[in-house]
């Protein structure tokens, strides 16, 4: 085998392995009543009592909506203005 033809194949051998063990990007986009929309990161469990609703990440509203969006790090939900942790 020519040294390009085996530097090819570490190549592919090399990004294939990669592709197999790099993790699924998941992500969501998450709104509650009060129209405050927030992105996970995680697929995480939002309690029915939380009053949250998970769309997918490619999600818009639509113009008569009326929707904000009020990012923050770490699981958790907004209510009322506040950031609640679980």
């Amino acid at each position: 085998m020519k040294l390009n033809s085996k530097i090819a194949a570490s190549m592919l051998f090399g990004l294939a392995a990669a592709a197999v063990i790099a993790p699924a990007a998941s992500a969501a986009v998450v709104c509650n009543a009060e129209g405050e929309c927030w992105h996970t990161h995680r697929d995480y469990t939002y309690a029915p009592e939380y009053g949250v609703v998970t769309h997918p990440d490619n999600w818009r509203w639509g113009a008569a909506d009326h929707y904000r969006w009020r990012e923050h790090s770490g699981r958790g939900y907004w209510r009322n203005g506040a950031w609640i942790k679980f």
